[in-house]
Order: structure tokens, then sequence, then C-alpha cells
């Protein structure tokens, strides 16, 4: 039995559509040309950036030598706004930078940092690298799955509890290495520490969040929402020296970070001294 259009699994489609080439007419060849002819439409996408944010857009470019380089930061810029980069936030990167939509897309879905889909005022991340799993990460994101959604609706990665962008919304994902091993298990809120975590430390974390409550991190800057923290990893913060002191400003080393270093210091060692070694001769061909 054969079906009208090509479908997965076993049956056997009554055409085959063959892959276009240049010169070919796509809407003359189409089973349904009304829908081939909407698809290759261009539409332009609306601007939904207010003129803060191209003023922002432009402050960023004139940062570097090269205006591309300006896409990252610009991508959190977005984020700062949407919550997530959209098929807007894009259109607006590559018209800023005069790049093409599909190299703002490469970059923006190669970094895990650039979300797809609107995130929760809070983005939680926990650390399930090989360290911090074995010290109750994979535990910690379990339970977190199921406080956040349900025994029988876990909530999934980079899924969000409440509506995203709205207060106490939190979007929960599993990260890679957050490189804090010596504090492990180690969750990050709007990427602030908080160290050495347990089950119910957690579970206590994301309650306070969905209370609207901002607990302070184990060190770093004071806890902000993803849309703030967006902006300041955008490279935009208090210009009052005050205000950037008490918002954005905070120790980031741990005792047990530095421990190694005040032992050596008051041991007295040092590491060797590099030699001078001679590089290999290479065989000339």
């Amino acid at each position: 039995m054969t079906s009208t259009f090509p479908e997965p699994g076993p049956k056997d489609a009554a055409t085959t559509y063959a892959a276009a080439s240049a010169d070919t007419d796509v809407v003359a060849i189409a089973p349904d040309s009304a829908v081939a002819a909407g698809i290759i439409t261009e539409t332009p996408l609306e601007d939904v950036f207010d003129a803060d944010i191209h003023a922002k857009a432009q402050e960023l470019i004139a940062r570097y030598p090269m205006s591309r380089s300006a896409l990252l930061p610009m991508l959190h810029l977005v984020q700062s706004v949407q919550g997530y980069v959209s098929q807007e936030g894009i259109a607006f990167c590559a018209k800023q930078l005069d790049l093409s939509d599909a190299e703002v897309s490469a970059v923006a879905t190669f970094y895990t940092m650039y979300k797809r889909r609107p995130c929760g005022e809070h983005l939680v991340s926990v650390c399930t690298n090989t360290l911090c799993a074995a010290m109750g990460g994979d535990a910690i994101y379990k339970k977190l799955q199921t406080h956040l959604g349900s025994e029988e609706r876990p909530l999934g990665h980079n899924e969000t509890a409440g509506t995203p962008n709205e207060p106490g919304s939190i979007t929960l994902e599993h990260a890679e290495c957050l490189a804090a091993c010596d504090l492990a298990p180690v969750i990050q809120v709007n990427y602030e520490y908080f160290d050495n975590q347990t089950e119910e430390k957690a579970v206590a974390l994301v309650d306070a969040l969905q209370a609207g409550k901002k607990p302070a991190p184990t060190r770093g800057a004071p806890l902000t929402n993803f849309k703030g923290a967006e902006l300041q990893l955008a490279g935009f913060f208090p210009e009052d020296e005050a205000t950037y002191r008490r918002d954005v400003d905070g120790p980031s080393q741990a005792v047990e970070t530095l421990r190694g270093a005040q032992l050596a210091q008051e041991r007295g060692w040092v590491a060797p001294a590099a030699q001078d070694v001679p590089l290999p001769e290479v065989e000339k061909k």
C-alpha cells in the first residue's frame, strides 16, 4: 500500500520528490503549491527592540575593530530583553553586524548559554559532570526535576516550571563542568554559585526563588534575575561606583580554592624552574 506523500515507516510513497536544483521551479513541482509559496516567501521579521537596545548594540560594535566580533555580547543583549534568542533576535543581530541570519544562527545554536526558547525568571544550572555527579549532583538534578515537575512528569532539561519570564518561574538545566570541583556539588542560579549543595539545600533554594526571594550566593555578586545577568554578560554595568560595588562586584574566590596557594606560601614551596631545553630537530622532508 502506497501513500500520497513520503512518510516515515514501511509504506512506499506513490511519488518520490527529488531535491530541487538551482533552476527548479519549487512551487510548480510541490505537492501543495500554496504551502510551498508560503515557505519560500521571505517576510521581514518585526524589530521588537527599542531605541535603547539599538544604541547599546552600536556601543558594543564600537568596542571591537571588526563589527562581527560583537556577536557574542550582542546575543546576550538580545536575551536581556526577551529572555532567549528568538528569530527576531537573530535577525536583529544579523542586521546590526551585516551578517546573514544563518551565520548568527550557527553561533546561537552552538553555545548552550544562548537559549532558543523563553527562559524563566531564574536559570538553575546543576553541574552533572564527573566529580559533581559522584558527589551528589545527579541526585540533586533528579530531585529538582520531580520537585519542579512531578513524579509522573519530571521537568526536563531546559524546561521551565511556571510561565517563562514571569516572577517565580524557573528553567532547569543540567550543566557540564561549572569549574568548581573543589566545592562539589555545585549549582548556579543565573550564573552565580551556590556551593556544597545537597538535595535539601537545592529544594530550599528553588522554593525561595519561586517565592520571590533572592538568596545570597555562596560567593560572587548578589543574585539578580536571568535578564539582569544577561545584560551584565553583554557588558553593561551601573555607572555609579557605589551601585556597581553593591550590585555587581563580589569576591569570587573560596577558602577551599585558595588553601593550596596559602600552604605553599607558608611552607616556602615553589614550582621547579623551567629548564631551557632545546627543541628536537625535525627531519626535513
